[in-house]
């Protein structure tokens, strides 16, 4: 990638955060999930925002992610797992749970392999998302409300059925391929200093954090979550994965109840700081990013720029940041249906 390797460094900075044992990817391991990834994503552009720089008093860029194939980032994961799969793996078929992102990238790298690809989304799944998933050549089962029992459905359907499970978060693989977005972050804004990524389950954040610390361990990272669903904050805050027992949260890509064991250990030891803010401030990032920068994202993409907008990202003035827009995959009905006091 053309980058300075900086792997002494970027060990120090790890003795200095809490050890909590758990996955831990080196530039290495990123590099060859590029390899399986690259000849089959576009590398999306790095777009300057003067507005954005002028509200925040920061240097902002924006990873412009809603351009991936598929409409997010989510395709980059199972390029890199079915990549690494083993023949009688791949000949069972894959199974995911979604809450539509995972499944099109999992059914778009599928049929790239020539792999059966069955997808488990919630029933209030965005109809948009479902006709792509099965345009894609996934099949579809719907099953509850959440992703959470959604996903529950797709662990019986492995006992039942034998496919080969393909998690949409929480996978060594999967974060891996996810990662590779931080290697082109790195490559495409020379010297950033800041990284603003959204977080559901924290397969993206734990990608991009690891993959641009092991470049350059002094690039800070924020993770932004909706302060109705939580999860990632509170385990890290708790020092182990906790459940939530209520969600306040509407946007699909971020009403995660328990985030994953791996993307919880890899936040706390490569995550600076957790922020969060309400569904109604997310959705009017996205509006200000329509009105003045043209780029229709989806909610958990607009998130970064959310909390930029709202000063919950604490840096100095001209601080070269980036906010991840992780996909553009918008349901265009619930953003009409909302009202706020």
């Amino acid at each position: 990638m053309g980058a300075p390797t900086a792997d002494s460094a970027a060990e120090e900075i790890r003795e200095e955060r809490p050890r909590i044992p758990g996955l831990t990817l080196g530039r290495a391991d990123f590099e060859a999930a590029y390899e399986n990834v690259a000849p089959h994503v576009y590398r999306t552009p790095m777009l300057t925002s003067h507005s954005l720089s002028e509200a925040s008093g920061l240097d902002v860029r924006l990873k412009a992610e809603l351009f991936q194939r598929g409409g997010s980032y989510k395709v980059r994961g199972p390029l890199n797992k079915i990549a690494r799969l083993t023949d009688e793996e791949r000949a069972r078929g894959v199974i995911c749970s979604s809450a539509g992102n995972h499944a099109q990238g999992v059914a778009i790298a599928a049929r790239h392999y020539g792999v059966r690809a069955v997808v488990v989304m919630a029933e209030n799944a965005t109809p948009a998302k479902i006709a792509a998933t099965e345009g894609y050549g996934a099949r579809v089962v719907l099953h509850g409300s959440i992703w959470d029992e959604a996903n529950e459905k797709a662990l019986e359907l492995v006992e039942s059925e034998g496919y080969t499970y393909l998690h949409p978060f929480d996978d060594p693989d999967l974060i891996a391929g996810q990662g590779t977005l931080g290697l082109e972050i790195m490559a495409q804004f020379p010297g950033v200093e800041l990284v603003v990524v959204p977080i559901g389950g924290g397969g993206l954040i734990s990608g991009i954090s690891m993959a641009a610390k092991s470049i350059d361990p002094r690039v800070r990272v924020i993770g932004v979550e909706s302060s109705g669903a939580p999860a990632m904050k509170r385990s890290v805050e708790a020092g182990g994965c906790i459940v939530l027992e209520e969600m306040g949260c509407i946007i699909d890509g971020l009403r995660v109840l328990r985030v994953g064991d791996n993307t919880c250990s890899v936040v706390s030891r490569f995550v600076d700081e957790i922020v969060t803010l309400p569904d109604e401030q997310i959705f009017d990032a996205m509006l200000w990013l329509m009105t003045r920068t043209k780029l229709v994202t989806e909610g958990a993409a607009a998130s970064p720029v959310g909390a930029v907008l709202q000063g919950l990202v604490d840096a100095p003035r001209g601080t070269k940041t980036v906010c991840v827009l992780s996909g553009g995959n918008l349901d265009v009905e619930q953003l009409r249906g909302l009202s706020w006091n």
